[in-house]
């Protein structure tokens, strides 16, 4: 005779994971810096190289202030006899600490802005002519942001190779990813001009058309245009003319956006109400 099926036991049946689902939004454009010519490049970077030098632009660090930081996080009780000796030597000699850390020019620093952070609130607030970025920037997320951000403010911007390799160890620093000048900016003027030629224009399939200077002609020469003819027509003809204006601009064309799957989470666990005690078998 055939044995009955026994029912499995505790444990026995694996309990089926659910499938984690994440949404996510893609952009249908790619978005990257224009290429810059190699003649160009280092145009760009001898000519800032030099500027630095002449200008003596330069951060200096204390190291005696990095080792009592140190020392401070190791042992607290025995570097306190250390920092209270160093501090009777600093009455001694004032003059000497006067030189810290920092930058050596500090009105020309002003001038500039030096990192991403930095850059990128500069640009917000709409106070560059010129912004520079290191192609050596990893991941490429880093700094592409600013390319949306340098064309919507019409400010001419590029990748240039080699950029935190050759400046860095001019100014004293590790790396620069990006660097920017400040519209009111007298000690990099002469640079800025002969750079911003040299600056291959930026393609936003958005944002189309973003330069101020054309954008101003050809206001207002449409300006003086409606004029004239708002002037020599009546109002029946100015609202033809209003409608043709509006058909014959051409609009951004939004793709639509496709989503293939919407799923809640599965894994949401309803808690059963406080009022209700559970019964314990």
């Amino acid at each position: 005779m055939a044995a009955a099926p026994q029912a499995p036991g505790r444990g026995s049946v694996r309990k089926t994971r659910p499938l984690t689902v994440k949404t996510a939004l893609n952009n249908p454009y790619a978005i990257c810096w224009s290429a810059l010519e190699r003649e160009d490049m280092h145009f760009i970077l001898h000519t800032l190289e030099d500027r630095f030098k002449s200008l003596g632009l330069q951060k200096t660090e204390d190291k005696k202030k990095k080792k009592k930081q140190f020392l401070k996080k190791q042992s607290p009780d025995k570097c306190s006899t250390e920092v209270d000796t160093s501090e009777d030597h600093k009455e001694k000699q004032p003059g000497d600490n006067e030189q810290g850390s920092g930058w050596t020019p500090v009105h020309i620093r002003k001038q500039l802005t030096i990192g991403v952070n930095e850059v990128t609130r500069a640009l917000e607030r709409n106070g560059l002519l010129l912004v520079l970025v290191c192609k050596s920037a990893k991941p490429a997320l880093i700094t592409s942001h600013l390319i949306q951000l340098s064309l919507s403010r019409s400010v001419p911007a590029c990748q240039v190779p080699r950029l935190s390799e050759t400046l860095a160890p001019v100014i004293g620093l590790k790396c620069i990813l990006a660097l920017g000048f400040r519209k009111d900016t007298t000690a990099f003027v002469d640079e800025v001009k002969a750079i911003i030629p040299r600056v291959p224009s930026l393609h936003v399939p958005w944002l189309q058309g973003r330069p101020e200077d054309s954008r101003e002609k050809l206001d207002t020469e449409s300006l003086e245009s409606q004029d004239k003819e708002i002037l020599e027509t009546s109002f029946e003809d100015l609202s033809k003319h209003k409608r043709k204006l509006v058909e014959g601009q051409q609009a951004v064309v939004l793709q639509p956006l496709k989503i293939k799957k919407v799923i809640p989470n599965p894994n949401k666990i309803r808690k059963p109400p406080k009022g209700k005690k559970t019964t314990s078998k």
